[in-house]
């Protein structure tokens, strides 16, 4: 079973993120020692795409290295 887009974000949350808004369905995270905003789309309940799953775990990554 796919994960969710709440569980992305809650991820995102645990690892320093912070939502910046954004519109619509579309939310953008920003963390101090990561050089570019991480935009995730979707309804909390939407099923999570294999881009954004790419997408969060290099950006929670590369938040840990620097």
């Amino acid at each position: 079973m796919p994960r969710k887009i709440r569980e992305l974000i809650q991820a995102l949350e645990q690892a320093g993120f912070v939502n910046r808004g954004g519109k619509g369905s579309h939310r953008k995270f920003v963390h101090p020692k990561v050089g570019k905003p991480i935009v995730i789309s979707g309804q909390t309940g939407d099923d999570v795409q294999s881009y954004q799953e790419k997408a969060v775990k290099a950006a929670i990554e590369e938040s840990i290295k620097k």
